[in-house]
């Protein structure tokens, strides 16, 4: 689709969906935080004595999570990270009926934090394909890597990330399988500066030496998956050693080619695109692709919000009075370039917005968003005001962190309410947050979405900086779905990359690929999850696996959970082994 033609065929497309739809309903979450025994508060780290004055912008990233399977009994499971020395990271076993109980000590993954590593965010991946997902934890410092026993306990394997470079800053990880060896390999974002941010010599150069163009970040890095928990750094030689400073990171097949492309968000300056050339290296195809931005990245997500097949990007950023930048919705033209529709489309401005994620909350078959936002929730007085002067003095190093004011107890972009778009036929968004229930005001970081009781309907947990996590289960009235868990057997177990296609016989299309890390410190299952409205089945399904191997099936009745191995058919997953329906 060329960006002349972007307004025609989306409307096109939404009146066919929207003459076969059903008629709207209100989004409903309810906060179930407490029924739950899901009870989680995030500490920040301690840092550096020099770097105080700015902790709380150091302490407020790390409220992180990942949510999977990792017993293989058809429920949701979810790990948090805390940041903070003595204050553990916890995993929550799903018992069924949206029951959680804590059991991170019991399976060898709590005390994970101490004086030179705090926690960041976590990954569930199976890296070595034997049907259990292991656990990445990143850390500031150096990361981890946790083999699943038989879906019983982790076990440390300590020597497997032993060649990643030091010091690094990580703030991010996905998992790609970027040249098809049938193994996961691991991509780490990096923020901060490559130094101990534990022990540092002075302040200066640990933060940006640009507001728009920044390149002094800490360097990403890529740790190719060898097998047997070995890893080896190949960032180099893919050309992936970005050193912008990277909040979150995104992997989809955005040409269609069968190799993943990576969409990499940076703050202070100009995201990256990466297109995966097929043969272990990426171009840099960012002029081209999106041109050159000056805003402050903080989330990656791939989604198709106009269901024409081809996988969309959205991008928060800060947009407030003193800095009124923009989010970016990235429509995918189909030939390797975007265009910005954020404005058009009514998802712009979401204040200072961390994660993302695309769901779709009333199952219509159209893709929602929801948005976490708020930086620091502190006292009355406004940091702004006295951090505004100093930004506009040109004299001033804004790269050493001591000649920032310090922040104290003050407020700084705090208390803002959360945004929930719906998607109305691919058309616009509506903002619903206060009619759901959703628009609470915490300092949101992390986002998971999964449908943590399996009754077809996406719940989500919210991730909050220095504060307690709240989940919220969905009580929507809402359509008919289909879900499904793939299973690669060519390729990596995981299905990393595969791409779904669902048909309807009004026209419509629904399009996802499996995906581990996209958006900002958090990880959602990797089930495919199709809203279909008042449709009954989807008439056509396709799946192309990384293998390049396809599978088409007819029929796929809708409210149902399904297993596809690659080479097999179809399998219905029980409502015993998923919980409650």
């Amino acid at each position: 689709m060329r960006k002349a033609s972007i307004g025609v065929a989306l409307w096109t497309l939404a009146v066919a969906a929207i003459a076969s739809a059903a008629p709207p309903v209100e989004p409903v979450f309810k906060d179930v935080t407490a029924a739950t025994g899901l009870d989680f508060r995030h500490n920040g780290p301690v840092v550096d004595e020099r770097l105080r004055n700015l902790g709380p912008w150091f302490t407020a990233l790390g409220a992180g999570g990942a949510a999977a399977d990792i017993n293989n009994d058809g429920l949701v499971d979810v790990y948090l990270t805390n940041s903070l020395r003595d204050k553990p990271n916890a995993l929550y076993i799903n018992k069924g009926n949206l029951r959680f109980e804590e059991a991170a000590a019991a399976w060898g993954v709590a005390d994970l934090n101490d004086d030179k590593n705090f926690s960041m965010m976590s990954l569930f991946v199976d890296l070595d394909n034997d049907g259990f997902k292991d656990l990445v934890v990143v850390r500031s410092g150096r990361s981890l890597i946790f083999r699943n026993v038989r879906g019983e306990r982790f076990e440390l394997v300590p020597d497997a990330l032993a060649g990643a470079p030091v010091p690094r800053n990580p703030v991010a990880v996905v998992a790609i399988d970027y040249d098809h060896s049938g193994l996961p390999s691991l991509y780490f974002g990096s923020y901060f500066p490559d130094v101990d941010l534990t022990r540092v010599a002075s302040g200066k150069g640990l933060l940006h030496d640009s507001w728009e163009a920044a390149r002094n970040g800490g360097t990403n890095f890529l740790m190719k998956n060898l097998g047997n928990f070995k890893f080896v750094d190949r960032t180099r030689e893919a050309g992936l050693a970005d050193t912008g400073w990277t909040l979150a990171m995104a992997t989809g097949d955005i040409d269609k080619d069968g190799w993943t492309d990576l969409y990499v968000a940076n703050d202070f300056g100009t995201d990256k695109v990466y297109r995966n050339n097929g043969d272990g290296t990426f171009s840099d195809v960012s002029r081209r692709s999106i041109g050159v931005d000056t805003k402050k990245g903080m989330n990656a997500e791939f989604g198709d919000f106009d269901n024409d097949g081809w996988l969309d990007v959205y991008v928060t950023n800060i947009t407030e009075p003193y800095l009124y930048e923009c989010n970016m919705l990235w429509h995918n033209n189909g030939d390797m370039t975007f265009t910005d529709v954020a404005t058009d489309m009514g998802v712009c401005d979401t204040q200072w917005g961390w994660g993302a994620k695309f769901i779709d909350v009333d199952n219509d078959g159209w893709l929602d968003l929801m948005v976490m936002n708020g930086f620091i929730s502190g006292g009355k007085k406004d940091y702004i005001d006295i951090l505004m002067p100093i930004m506009l003095d040109s004299d001033v190093d804004l790269s050493d962190t001591m000649n920032w004011p310090p922040l104290e107890d003050m407020s700084f972009s705090g208390y803002e309410k959360k945004k929930l778009f719906r998607n109305v036929g691919g058309l616009s968004f509506e903002d619903v947050s206060q009619r759901a229930g959703v628009d609470v005001d915490t300092d949101g970081r992390g986002l998971i979405v999964a449908d943590l009781d399996n009754d077809g309907r996406m719940d989500m947990i919210f991730l909050n900086a220095n504060q307690k996590a709240i989940v919220f289960r969905n009580e929507t009235r809402a359509g008919n779905w289909v879900a499904l868990d793939l299973e690669g057997a060519r390729g990596n177990r995981d299905a990393l990359g595969a791409r779904a296609t669902g048909y309807a016989a009004d026209g419509q299309i629904f399009y996802r690929e499996v995906n581990a890390g996209n958006g900002f410190e958090s990880q959602s299952p990797p089930t495919l999850h199709f809203g279909l409205g008042v449709r009954k089945s989807i008439d056509n399904l396709e799946v192309v696996w990384p293998s390049g191997t396809t599978q088409r099936f007819q029929n796929v009745v809708a409210n149902q959970r399904y297993r596809l191995r690659e080479g097999g058919t179809l399998e219905p997953v029980s409502a015993e082994k998923g919980g409650t329906r």
